[in-house]
């Protein structure tokens, strides 16, 4: 019996439905699936087919408990409930390998870099005749995809879906790197590790794991996963990324992350040659380290996707001469480690509403100013520029933090900066 028909009998809750939520039901919809209930906390959804007492009833019959990944079970309205039918809890992604056992993937985690990663290793394989899809956390959901049989499937995980997740089975599986980070959800770093390792839970030795910290290596050995291992050589990927003349891989940041996709192309066979001039083509990802503006003396960098500090050091040690805005909703326990950079940046401008946080973490160690939103800031950096010709600047923003006390999402604040820099720069600069 094929996959179809077995989960035909199966029951599904389907709780959130934001925009991996409305996939899910979607696709149910596309395979006639009738036996499915669904709720959101926040949308008014308003009718008899919606009742906050049937979908209570629904989730102790249903057979799998789809959460959306935005949703943390222990704050939830349904939380007794849910944690007492944790082991039912799936995401989209178990969805999706349940129903697509064959199909092979790449999927990559971490803490900083998955995006970036994963938008590299995207083009890599067009650039080498692979059909290949993007999707996950990154692009469209993964049950959005128009997936063939031959196609190869690159899939960003965070640790929200990874935490619930119980099918996900890649053919290569790569973990980037691991350093503090959503604390508020998982509470300790064994939780957020654990949730990040399911990527090699179900693996069989017919799969890749690619690795390179060394801690991680020690982890992985220690759980005996079935995978082989692939431990990244430095030295190895130095030879190569001497020829690779493209400015934004060779950052400091990517460069930690190249490694990853230059083992990956190996055991894909495909050539050094081929490696060299696909990287070359490169073009980068919006709202990371995003040289998007030049102008005179100036250098104008969108780093709207660094939420945390972790996230934007790799922007500062990469530049010189730096004017910083920084600001927004920090992440729990999160601490500015500024000795390595303090020589790169001159001067730091605060923005958002939790501008104490920042003041903590920049008093005594750089020059900062509370600007506190983004078109004032530039105003203020424009006019510092005015007065400062001799040398050239990096404008970097890169807030090293949430974007939800003042912007939708990252994407809406980053294309605001944007949007100002290029609107004043043609009158101030």
């Amino acid at each position: 019996m094929n996959s179809l028909k077995i989960l035909s009998k199966k029951y599904f809750a389907v709780y959130g439905l934001g925009a991996t939520g409305l996939s899910v039901v979607n696709y149910f919809k596309r395979h006639n699936y009738k036996n499915f209930y669904t709720w959101d906390d926040k949308k008014n959804l308003k009718g008899k087919n919606f009742s906050k007492v049937k979908f209570l009833k629904f989730l102790e019959k249903s057979d799998y408990i789809i959460v959306s990944p935005g949703i943390n079970i222990r704050k939830s309205p349904f939380k007794k409930i849910l944690i007492k039918y944790k082991y039912k809890i799936i995401t989209d992604l178990d969805l999706y390998y349940m129903m697509n056992s064959n199909i092979k993937s790449v999927v990559v985690t971490g803490t900083n870099g998955k995006s970036t990663t994963c938008k590299i290793i995207e083009h890599l394989l067009k650039k080498n005749c692979f059909d290949v899809k993007l999707g996950g956390n990154i692009g469209k959901p993964i049950l959005d995809l128009e997936v063939k049989k031959n196609s190869i499937v690159v899939i960003e995980a965070s640790s929200f879906q990874l935490e619930y997740s119980k099918f996900v089975k890649p053919k290569y599986s790569i973990l980037l790197n691991i350093t503090k980070d959503h604390m508020d959800w998982h509470y300790n770093m064994k939780n957020y590790l654990n949730a990040k390792l399911k990527i090699f839970s179900l693996q069989d030795n017919k799969g890749y794991a690619i690795l390179k910290d060394k801690k991680l290596i020690k982890k992985f050995k220690k759980e005996k996963f079935l995978s082989k291992l692939k431990n990244i050589n430095l030295d190895s990927y130095s030879h190569v990324s001497n020829k690779i003349k493209n400015v934004y891989l060779n950052s400091q940041a990517n460069f930690q992350n190249m490694p990853f996709v230059y083992e990956l192309s190996k055991i894909l066979n495909i050539k050094k040659d081929n490696f060299i001039k696909s990287c070359n083509s490169f073009k980068g990802l919006s709202h990371r380290h995003e040289i998007f503006y030049r102008k005179k003396n100036v250098v104008f960098i969108n780093d709207s996707k660094a939420t945390s500090f972790e996230s934007s050091r790799y922007a500062l040690m990469s530049n010189k001469n730096i004017l910083w805005i920084v600001g927004g909703m920090p992440k729990l326990g999160d601490k500015f480690y500024l000795k390595k950079f303090k020589k790169n940046i001159i001067k730091s401008f605060i923005i958002g509403k939790n501008t104490q946080f920042f003041k903590n973490q920049l008093k005594n160690k750089i020059n900062y100013q509370i600007t506190k939103n983004i078109k004032k800031t530039i105003l203020v950096v424009f006019n510092y520029l005015k007065h400062k010709k001799e040398k050239n600047f990096t404008i970097l923003f890169s807030p090293a933090s949430a974007s939800y006390d003042q912007f939708k999402n990252f994407e809406v604040r980053g294309n605001e900066f944007k949007k100002l820099v290029k609107l004043y720069a043609k009158k101030y600069i």
